[in-house]
């Protein structure tokens, strides 16, 4: 497959290489993989000490995440189908057809667990006085408020419709809500359908009640037998369509006479929600129904999922004035406690290098850094790339504050940010106006690399802070992702940097750097080198990698060669893992951890080795064919003795969660770290508990979870 197809598409699959020449004995489908990790995320709406609102909203990830693998993974299944239906997937030997029949079986048997865990939140949460009042369940005043309510805001929004000769079945937006209806006219049955307005609140508060509240959905379906009055229902029941989301990039798809890559990918946006469907969800058993739509939308009945849950559980986030108790206690991340507010971050920086760890402390001290820079006379240039930002964006507004100053401001923004794409288009589009420098990157590579280099002149010559990043410059995920932000004086580094600005600016990926690892044409090599440096240290070797998934093929098999050589190797994977661990001769000394809970593990650590020969990196990269191979990704070598011991303190926390972490097991299943005799230790309470100090000195080498252990022993 040629580059300029496959950049354009999700795809982790490596056709190129023939299954049939891979060892697949260690190896997993990585859309099996995903589905297992998202019913982990629903496992968590099951744990009893996880307060009932937040079960509530474990349900909702959960379904969105549903929402997007169907939208995005099993839509380019079906593309790939149409273009390649023999070739197969490197790590399960299955072609395209077979993975989409496997997902669909795995997905069935998810539906029902939600079916039942949302019924079992929804039973315990209206004995706390949070419910879901079925319409037909209201009476006397909450029955006349939402009849009032119905006719004054919805009822005017409605545009029923019939489907029948003069009638042509409407397009169905994909993931909106409609009331659909199997009706009877003189022996004849016709399919009608009323979008529920998006205008519309997803949820109506009763009033004087903190708690109780009808579905819109709900009350649009309850007049369906007025809407269509000279017809009889037989059948109704809220519907959902979910479509293909994934958009290629190809050249030949944007429009020739469209001025830039901006302007192309406005209306490339156009067309995603008219692409094919790829699923039908119904809440609610409707038979008739259900085959009239399977028929309409060219869908098979395996592609139907009937469920009692509700198709959208968006509406819980709104749910939030009842009782404190339903919620985790609130947390707001703090300033670093080895950082002066009122001291100059550029002077703190050219100090040491410093490191964050959201969301346990503030993303502030580097809001901070671009606030000074862009008033700093001396400052000349800040330069950036931006993959996804905040709606509202302190980033943005600092960067535009620097060139109305008159820096020179370059950023690199990503434009092709999967379902950010319009509001990354809105951002550049407001950075030009302000006077930056805006570019797209390589049309060939997505730039998800997290990098700010700011320049300042000074007497003596030009000085320098990098800052580099695990995750996004957004203000809102960095209150709810973990993840690591390090600035750093370092002069290698930022000759690095500008050397990587230089290159983007000129679409050259090919070019060494000195410490940095830039994908996608040195990362991976290094990292094979540096797993070749602990084979060759034996049953002396480890290895601890930290990331979102594990797909990439040759550092899966890289990490197998490592454990045959009797290097211990730990992966904590919060999601996709290929990589089969346990499997005797082949992935005996490779361990999976995942962790699941109230923040989303997001950061991506290398480590490499024990003792003061460590090496460390930060990256914006996960062990994925596309970020490797199709991406401009950036890893950063951690150097400072202090970040370094703290951080591989952080790692031991991490393998050391025996209640929110679950192990990988040969067989593709999840089960619970076995506690023995450790006390209880659940990773993210403990980092609210104990943020990292970096003082001076250096971290001491019995560890404050090695302290933690030995007292709750004694």
């Amino acid at each position: 497959m040629s580059q300029t197809v496959e950049h354009g598409q999700n795809w982790d699959l490596s056709y190129t290489q023939s299954s049939r020449r891979l060892d697949l004995s260690y190896t997993q489908n990585r859309e099996l993989s995903w589905l297992k990790f998202n019913a982990r995320v629903l496992e968590e709406a099951t744990d009893p000490t996880v307060p009932l609102m937040e079960r509530l909203r474990f349900i909702s990830i959960f379904t969105s995440n549903l929402d997007e693998f169907f939208m995005v993974r099993v839509g380019s299944l079906f593309d790939l189908d149409a273009m390649l239906p023999d070739e197969v997937d490197n790590k399960s030997g299955k072609t395209p057809r077979q993975q989409l029949d496997l997902i669909f079986e795995a997905v069935r048997p998810l539906i029902r667990f939600r079916d039942n865990v949302y019924a079992e939140v929804s039973r315990a949460l209206a004995a706390k006085g949070v419910e879901a009042v079925p319409v037909d369940k209201l009476t006397g005043a909450d029955k006349q408020f939402v009849q009032d309510w119905y006719k004054q805001r919805i009822h005017p929004l409605l545009s029923p419709q019939i489907i029948d000769r003069s009638h042509p079945f409407p397009h169905l937006k994909n993931k909106a809500l409609y009331a659909a209806a199997l009706l009877q006219e003189r022996g004849k049955q016709l399919l009608g359908i009323v979008g529920v307005p998006e205008q519309v609140p997803a949820i109506l508060l009763l009033p004087g009640q903190n708690g109780r509240f009808v579905r819109t959905e709900e009350v649009v379906l309850s007049h369906l037998k007025k809407i269509f009055k000279i017809y009889r229902v037989e059948e109704q029941c809220v519907v959902s369509v979910t479509r293909n989301a994934d958009l290629t990039y190809d050249d030949d798809k944007f429009d020739e006479s469209a001025p830039d890559f901006r302007t192309a990918m406005v209306k490339l946006l156009r067309r995603r929600d008219r692409l094919a469907p790829v699923r039908l969800e119904m809440q609610g058993q409707a038979p008739g129904l259900q085959q009239m739509l399977e028929q309409m939308l060219k869908l098979s009945p395996q592609q139907t999922y009937a469920c009692s849950c509700p198709l959208s559980l968006s509406w819980a986030y709104q749910l939030n004035d009842c009782d404190p108790s339903l919620y985790y206690t609130p947390y707001t991340p703090v300033y670093p406690a080895y950082l002066d507010p009122q001291v100059s971050m550029w002077e703190q920086v050219q100090q040491r290098d410093v490191l964050l760890f959201y969301p346990y402390q503030s993303m502030q001290p580097f809001l901070d850094l671009l606030k000074e820079a862009a008033a700093d006379p001396q400052v000349v240039s800040i330069q950036m790339t931006i993959y996804r930002l905040a709606r509202h964006s302190a980033v943005v507004k600092h960067l535009c504050d620097a060139a109305e100053n008159g820096k020179a401001v370059t950023v690199l923004v990503e434009l092709r940010a999967r379902f950010d794409e319009r509001n990354n288009i809105e951002w550049a589009q407001a950075l030009e106006e302000a006077g930056c420098r805006v570019l797209y990157g390589s049309e060939q590579y997505k730039c998800h690399s997290k990098i700010c280099l700011i320049t300042r002149q000074e007497k003596t010559g030009l000085s320098y802070v990098t800052q580099i990043g695990t995750g996004n410059y957004n203000e809102k995920t960095a209150a709810l992702y973990t993840d690591f932000s390090l600035m750093t004086a370092d002069p290698v580094i930022a000759e690095d940097a500008v050397t990587f600005f230089q290159n983007m600016l000129i679409d050259d990926m090919h070019s060494d750097y000195q410490k940095l690892l830039v994908a996608p044409f040195s990362m991976k090599d290094v990292l094979l080198r540096l797993i070749d440096g602990e084979i060759a240290r034996g049953s002396q070797g480890h290895i601890i990698m930290k990331v979102n998934s594990v797909t990439e093929r040759e550092l899966i098999d890289k990490l197998a060669q490592a454990s045959q050589a009797g290097v211990r190797v730990e992966l904590i994977v919060r999601g996709i893992c290929c990589l089969v661990p346990g499997v005797p001769g082949k992935t005996d000394r490779i361990t999976v951890t995942s962790i699941v809970g109230r923040f989303l593990e997001h950061s991506r650590v290398y480590c490499f080795g024990d003792g003061a020969l460590r090496q460390l990196y930060i990256s914006s990269a996960d062990i994925m064919t596309r970020n490797q191979n199709r991406r401009v990704e950036i890893a950063c070598p951690v150097e400072s003795p202090e970040i370094r011991d703290w951080m591989s303190h952080y790692l031991d926390v991490l393998l050391h969660d025996n209640t929110k972490a679950r192990r990988l097991l040969p067989s593709g299943d999840y089960i619970r770290v076995d506690q023995v005799d450790a006390p209880a230790l659940t990773a993210q309470q403990y980092f609210m508990e104990h943020l990292p100090q970096l003082r001076a000195t250096q971290v001491p080498r019995q560890s404050v979870l090695d302290r933690l252990f030995h007292r709750k022993k004694r």
